[in-house]
């Protein structure tokens, strides 16, 4: 303590010699609203966007051992107010055993303001607004002020595209409500805090910032783990001061990621055995194991194991020595989980930038549906005979170089797959530290790999498989069958995303693809060249994804007594005390159209929902909505599918298992009985 105040007194003596002029100052500050046009009687969002110098930081509200928050001096027009100083997640910094809760790199608060009902359109709103605060480097500490101002005229309250998506990008920073009370207690000399936290939660690397002095050592190291459904935090309690009847603060669960929390006094029982605990290695160890279990169910789907078969069989057929299998296996593997990284690092930067995107991702664009149909009519038409491919090798023939693209293959046509296991391990890994992240979306790939890396490394596997004779081409006949109900998929999405004429674009792209394959085959069957025809087929299939129409068809209605999701509307339905059943999906997620054929659709669950007046909403991601994409991040998913079940009385969701049954439905709306 006597040290803070040390560092604060130097900072005030130095405040006259050191203040800089606006131009010359170590953070750059601007004011940037969220529309410039907002609507009589709403709330305007500013961001005060921050951008230090190399080697210098500001303050959380809180700023530690040695720190000052920010203060606002505002000229607002009549009527018009402005709320509190919102603070993004911090970071720490320890300096000469002072702790620092800091931001280091850029960083955005936010601040609402109201603006009173009843004004005319048009009507300009002056604001200006005089921030105070405090800017360091490890060695020094300068006071600093930014006059800001923006002009705002009332409007229809539209917010741009862009700057939507840039606000959007700022939010995630923020702490978002935890929603249920955390206990502490002070005993010895140690504080213990026990945190509600989903066991299956995913978790980074926890530590929790208090709002106010008295509660802990700001220095010292903090211990957390889990026990159950609870978060526990024990650190030593603060040497000088009473802690606070109330406690508010931020769980941080990641970098730029966490909760914002309030804890009450109470009993805190803490088992010495669990401290030992490590909580982020932990859940990123879950969340790795469901990413390898996911992987691994993929290989079933139509879409992936028709591919898988080939490879063993090209085993089989080719008596391949332990060597060249191996060798193979790791090809075959290297290209599924590159792939998976590929995608993963895709996912992780769109999402810093503010996108809300998630796995499968790329299939929210019509350019890459038609590189995919065009891909599996080709493999279709090489299992059903028409042609071979050439050196290097692909699907179903020899050699490291075709292992490592059919890899590749198998894990781009799976992203419309996610199954059990895989939505919480990808939700988990938008929370997790980018390289804790980038391990899960590897396990995704290690999973979908397991199969034929088994079969390389494991000699009496390869043993127990077929052995080559004239059943083997007939087997390729039949593995064409789900290639081509795969192409027929996606020529159906293609249409749902882009309407009629990028489906009659997409097919004529195919047709056009399958032609310079047959003319390949039928050069190959009199021993000539086949480069020119493959080439010319791969310019298509690039030309035709390059210009295909990507107009979307209009809007349709939901089907039914189902009503498209919105927030408003479920608020309204919980209200009412009524049951809801929300699911999303989209018309790339085979997953999703399985339950909803199997399950969702169901008579005798349409029945009972009728009977126990549950009501359903869908919301529909099949073009990437962003306001969808961070409602079904905010449960812990990466995409779709995901279902919930809001019960009458009860404050959050039950998140239902991704893989549905008609009785898991009918069992939850007859909870109402009695």
């Amino acid at each position: 303590m006597i040290r803070a105040l040390l560092c604060l007194l130097l900072t005030l003596i130095a405040a006259p010699v050191l203040a800089q002029a606006p131009g010359d100052r170590h953070v750059a500050m601007e004011l940037v609203p969220e529309t410039a046009r907002p609507a009589a009687g709403g709330t305007v969002t500013l961001a005060f966007v921050s951008t230090p110098e190399p080697g210098w930081h500001g303050y959380w509200k809180n700023g530690g051992d040695a720190g000052v928050e920010t203060t606002l001096k505002w000229s607002l027009p009549q009527g018009v107010t402005a709320g509190p100083l919102q603070y993004p997640v911090p970071s720490r910094l320890l300096v000469s055993g002072l702790m620092n809760y800091v931001y280091e790199r850029p960083w955005v608060q936010f601040v609402d303001v109201a603006v009173p009902a009843g004004l005319a359109p048009g009507s300009k709103l002056p604001v200006q607004v005089q921030a105070d605060y405090l800017v360091c480097t490890v060695e020094i500490c300068v006071p600093e002020k930014a006059s800001l101002r923006t002009e705002l005229t009332v409007g229809d309250g539209a917010i741009e595209p862009a700057t939507r998506a840039r606000f959007d990008g700022w939010r995630r920073t923020f702490p978002k409500p935890l929603g249920s009370e955390a206990r502490f207690a002070v005993a010895d000399k140690r504080f213990r805090m026990a945190v509600p936290f989903p066991a299956d939660a995913a978790l980074g690397e926890a530590y929790f910032f208090p709002l106010q002095q008295g509660a802990i050592d700001f220095a010292a190291p903090q211990k957390v783990w889990r026990s159950g459904d609870r978060l526990l935090i024990e650190t030593a309690a603060a040497a000088v001061g009473t802690p606070p009847g109330v406690i508010e603060g931020v769980l941080a669960t990641g970098e730029g990621q966490g909760f914002a929390l309030t804890a009450k006094p109470g009993p805190v029982a803490v088992a010495a055995e669990q401290a030992s605990g490590d909580a982020a290695w932990s859940g990123a160890l879950l969340a790795f194991g469901g990413a390898v279990l996911g992987g691994l169910l993929l290989n079933i789907m139509p879409c992936v194991f028709p591919i898988l078969s080939l490879k063993a069989l090209s085993l089989a057929r080719s008596g391949a020595d332990a060597r060249t299998a191996r060798g193979e296996a790791l090809a075959y593997t290297a290209g599924v989980v590159l792939v998976c990284l590929g995608l993963g690092a895709a996912i992780l930067a769109l999402r810093a930038g503010g996108s809300a995107v998630g796995w499968a991702f790329q299939l929210q664009d019509p350019r890459v549906i038609v590189v995919l149909l065009a891909l599996t009519v080709a493999i279709a038409l090489n299992l059903s005979g028409l042609f071979e491919v050439p050196t290097p090798q692909f699907v179903g023939h020899g050699g490291s170089g075709g292992a490592f693209a059919t890899g590749a293959l198998a894990a781009f046509v799976a992203t419309p797959c996610t199954g059990p296991f895989m939505g919480a391990a990808l939700g988990a890994a938008l929370v997790l530290p980018p390289a804790a992240a980038l391990a899960v979306f590897a396990g995704l790939g290690l999973g979908l790999a397991l199969p034929f890396l088994l079969l390389g490394f494991v000699p009496a596997l390869r043993n127990r498989l077929p052995k080559p004779g004239a059943w083997m081409e007939r087997f390729r006949r039949i593995l064409a069958i789900p290639m081509w109900l795969t192409a027929l998929a996606l020529a159906w999405l293609l249409g749902e995303m882009a309407g009629n004429s990028a489906i009659t674009w997409g097919l004529g792209a195919a047709l056009l693809v399958g032609f310079a394959l047959w003319f390949a085959g039928a050069r190959q069957r009199r021993g000539r060249g086949v480069a020119l025809a493959m080439s010319a087929a791969a310019a298509l299939t690039i030309g035709g994804a390059l210009t295909v129409p990507r107009a979307a068809p209009a809007q349709e209605t939901v089907a039914g007594a189902d009503e498209p999701f919105t927030e408003a509307k479920l608020a309204s339905l919980r209200a009412e005390g009524r049951p809801v059943f929300a699911y999303f999906t989209a018309d790339w997620c085979l997953t999703c159209k399985v339950n909803e054929a199997g399950a969702i659709n169901r008579s005798a669950v349409r029945d009972e929902f009728a009977s126990k007046k549950v009501a359903v909403l869908v919301g529909d991601w099949t073009d990437g909505d962003a306001e969808l994409g961070r409602f079904i991040e905010r449960h812990n998913r990466a995409g779709v599918p995901l279902y919930l079940w809001y019960a009458p009385g009860e404050a959050s969701p039950r998140v239902l298992p991704q893989v549905l049954t008609p009785a898991t439905l009918t069992a939850l709306a007859g909870e109402r009985r009695g």
